[in-house]
């Protein structure tokens, strides 16, 4: 299947209509796509909103009954609005700061305009070796991430997970390491949470096995 078709499966793998197989050749290009990892994430309160449905649905309706095509033509359409939106919030938002910097530092000073404060966290698996550092920041609809690892123990696909405090998981990025590498990898990544929302940080293989955990503190 051709690159343009795996990212519009996004949205039918975030919500779980896809078959077994597709959704496993889905996951090797979400290693690979950061755009599409980060959409994945923002289907996380639609999927979390039609899993409640279904499990509030009266019994007569069938339980492997699944959302059709328009659904889902209709979920990708209120995601490209929400982007549209946040993009017009920023541009707001860039706006201001023009003319809060033209009217001088006594209305700085008065709107008590504030830069959101990042929050970095790092740490070291005893076992695996494997370092990362994650610096965090607030946004309007969740976090924004940079993550920096170091890890010696490929060859492996790798992902980031974020734990909420409630104990929910969303997969945020992903990447490979070849083997015996030693350089530094860098990469960015967003979540449905916000800072305060968030337990923790873990770095683990594309099956799973952790290679390093952080406390978001």
């Amino acid at each position: 299947m051709r690159s343009l078709e795996r990212h519009r499966d996004v949205g039918a793998y975030a919500l779980g209509v896809l078959d077994e197989a597709e959704a496993f050749r889905f996951e090797d290009h979400l290693m690979e796509c950061p755009q599409c990892a980060a959409q994945v994430t923002e289907f996380g309160p639609t999927a979390r909103q039609l899993m409640l449905y279904r499990r509030s649905t009266p019994r007569f309706v069938h339980p492997m009954a699944q959302p059709g095509p328009r659904l889902l033509d209709r979920l990708m359409g209120e995601l490209v609005h929400r982007h549209r939106a946040r993009r017009r919030r920023f541009l707001y938002g860039l706006a201001a700061s023009v003319v809060l910097a033209v009217a001088g530092p006594g209305l700085m000073a008065y709107a008590g305009h504030e830069e959101p404060t990042a929050r970095v966290t790092a740490a070291t698996d005893p076992k695996t070796g494997v370092w990362a550092q994650v610096t965090t920041e607030d946004g309007y609809s969740g976090s924004r991430m940079r993550l920096e690892v170091k890890d010696g123990s490929g060859p492996h696909s790798c992902r980031l997970v974020v734990i909420g405090n409630d104990g929910s998981e969303q997969v945020v990025s992903g990447w490979k390491v070849a083997a015996h590498d030693t350089g530094m990898t860098t990469t960015t990544a967003g979540s449905t949470m916000h800072p305060d929302e968030i337990a923790r940080y873990e770095v683990r293989t594309a099956d799973g096995q952790p290679l390093v955990s952080l406390d978001a503190g």
